[in-house]
């Protein structure tokens, strides 16, 4: 029998001083409950806390225990400030109540270490109950879920229901006729908050004032309650599979860009697609390459083995985590829920540090990943900080952009002093420019860059020219470039016999076919066997200043010192005209007589667009 008990806040909100009398392990004649607890427990329940209930409700059945075991209880001391209360996390609401049990010769009950070893300090008697670590009993809620529950939703007065399927095929469905009241969604959240209290895998992630955010063991739950929601809401969500690397339709070039080359990952996709499955994928596999691999969440819900470190931003700030991560040198780490200004500067910052990054961003197209980033870092810096953007749609990987910088002169723009620094994003696979990201005044414009396509009567065009051609050679490749111009890749040996003297020959079959018409050696072709269309005419596309002035019989172009003795491509409106070679005191002549030359000489007179382009 123990003469008189003074709790303190920890141990009324665990609940364990009502255990214990119950149990009759602890059997007092008096209970002294400070008034600071009690208005520490009120300012709690008061910002919406769960803790704060929890505390009161056990104050409660403490007055209701001492009714039916027979001891006194009390209430004593001096109501704190509110000073004093918003101090209570450094230890000034301990310091009362331990004054009171010094004062009144009183046993201290705590759940709080520190606050035991500080009383036994000061010669106090005490009662440590420490919290027991107890195995993951049945909740209410997990009775919610099946093995094909994605998530569960509750909310007072109204049905509980569940999103049942996978990631991009589920339906919304009642999970009972049971309409839940107040009382009910508030016991279901009572029960969560004290179940997260007793075990190693329960954590209290956020709570404010309305809202809670809990991660127990596989599930994330979401607590919500008035005046910021219209009642009181539980969301619980739970990954229904997980995947291995392995069991992605990956191509073998982006699984070798991921296992080898990309460090500056952006996971992206709408809610519920799988974007966390795939990122644990990435996780575990690289974990199996025997890389170190940790996190950055709020809330730590990725299902990870227990090699991988996964830090809780919520408990800690973005320097505490910069200082940790560049210190505990890890090879990659997946940064889970990027959504404030401080999350995208911690990503780039820790990337351009050399740790390998894995962000996972909400975003219903590919390109709105990369826009997350504008306006927070410098555009320059974008593609550094990220080489490849991995969209997952229906929890399969959809599209892949790979992300780097280029000087050159914008898509439809044709000034050689517009050039600047273009972040260009292409299409992983094919290598198609699918955006472009510059400065455009003091504004970042994201632009997406359209292919011209030639009409079906081009396509049968080329075909006719083609057999027009093979005439002379048998190896021929014809590439349209607009409606009515053509570029024609012929051996080197034939293209004199096809120009003819002075140009004639071609001329004649120009007029023919009613297209402009240059020959090229088909060595330039390399590679390239299409036998249609290419937007842009040529592979040369830096353009160049000149000169123009003219006389009797030519056209004299004069271009600096570095375009001499180059092949250049003349185009008129951005229509292909013809290619010719600057001589080596950088110029070109064209006979205003010819085709090519009175086209030119009219764009020219005319003040219209002459472009040249090396």
């Amino acid at each position: 029998m123990i003469e008189r008990v003074v709790p303190d806040t920890s141990v009324l909100i665990e609940g364990l001083l009502s255990k214990r009398i119950e149990n009759e392990e602890i059997l007092p004649k008096e209970i002294i409950i400070h008034e600071a607890s009690l208005s520490e427990l009120e300012a709690q329940a008061n910002t919406g806390r769960e803790i704060g209930y929890l505390g009161l409700e056990e104050v409660k059945k403490l007055l209701e225990l001492s009714k039916k075991k027979k001891f006194q209880m009390r209430f004593l001391g001096e109501t704190p400030t509110e000073s004093e209360i918003e101090r209570a996390k450094k230890g000034g609401i301990d310091s009362l109540i331990r004054n009171l049990a010094f004062s009144i010769n009183a046993t201290l009950v705590t759940a709080d270490k520190v606050q035991a070893l500080t009383a036994e300090a000061k010669g106090i008697n005490v009662i440590l109950i420490q919290v027991e670590q107890q195995a993951s009993r049945s909740l209410r809620l997990e009775n919610y879920f099946d093995d094909t529950t994605m998530s569960v939703h509750i909310k007072e007065n109204c049905r509980p229901k569940a999103k049942k399927g996978v990631p991009g095929n589920w339906e919304y469905v009642e999970l009972s006729d049971e309409i839940l009241n107040k009382e009910a969604v508030k016991n279901i959240a009572k029960e969560i908050v004290e179940e997260c209290s007793i075990r190693n895998d329960g954590f209290i992630e956020v709570e404010r004032k309305h809202t809670t955010i809990i991660q127990l063991g596989r599930y994330r739950i979401v607590i919500t309650r008035p005046p910021f929601a219209d009642g009181y809401e539980i969301t619980a969500v739970r990954p229904v599979k997980k995947l291995h690397f392995e069991d992605y339709r990956l191509s073998d070039k982006l699984r070798d860009r991921i296992m080898s080359h990309a460090e500056g990952v952006l996971i992206a996709g709408a809610p519920g697609h799988g974007k966390s499955t795939f990122a644990q994928a990435l996780g575990e596999m690289y974990l199996a390459q025997n890389k170190v691999v940790k996190t950055i969440e709020a809330p730590r819900d990725l299902v990870l083995s227990d090699e991988v470190t996964q830090y809780a931003i919520s408990h800690g700030t973005y320097q505490e985590i910069h200082d940790v991560l560049l210190l505990s040198r890890p090879d990659y780490t997946l940064f889970d829920e990027m959504r404030t200004t401080e999350d995208f500067e911690l990503f780039a910052d820790l990337r351009l540090a050399g740790v390998g990054m894995i962000g996972i961003v909400h975003a219903t197209k590919p390109i709105d990943a990369i826009q997350r980033f504008i306006g927070r870092i410098e555009l320059g810096v974008i593609p550094h900080v990220m080489d490849t953007v991995i969209f997952i749609k229906n929890g399969q990987v959809e599209k892949v952009f790979s992300v780097s910088m280029e000087v050159k002169v914008p898509s439809g723009m044709v000034e050689a002093d517009l050039a600047r620094p273009v972040v260009v994003v292409n299409d992983f696979e094919s290598g198609k420019l699918e955006f472009e990201l510059y400065s455009y005044g003091e504004e970042t414009v994201v632009i997406p860059v359209q292919q011209k396509s030639i009409s079906p009567a081009a396509e049968l065009a080329a075909r006719i020219i083609k057999q027009e051609f093979q005439k002379y050679s048998d190896y021929v490749k014809v590439e349209m470039v607009s409606n009515n111009k053509c570029i024609v890749f012929v051996p080197a040996e034939y293209k004199a016999a096809i120009i003819g003297k002075g140009g004639s020959n071609i001329e004649q079959i120009e007029k023919r076919l009613g297209l402009s018409i240059d020959v090229r050696d088909i060595n330039e072709k390399g590679s390239n066997s299409s036998g249609s269309s290419n937007s842009s005419g040529s592979s040369r596309g830096q353009t160049i200043n000149y000169q123009a002035k003219f006389d009797k019989k030519n056209i004299t172009l004069m271009l600096n010192h570095k375009g001499a003795d180059k092949d250049t491509d003349i185009y008129v409106n951005d229509n292909f005209v013809l290619t010719v070679k600057s001589s080596k005191s950088a110029m070109i002549k064209i006979n205003k007589s010819s085709a090519p030359g009175r086209e030119i000489s009219q764009a020219l007179n005319s003040d219209e667009k002459v472009e040249l382009r090396q």
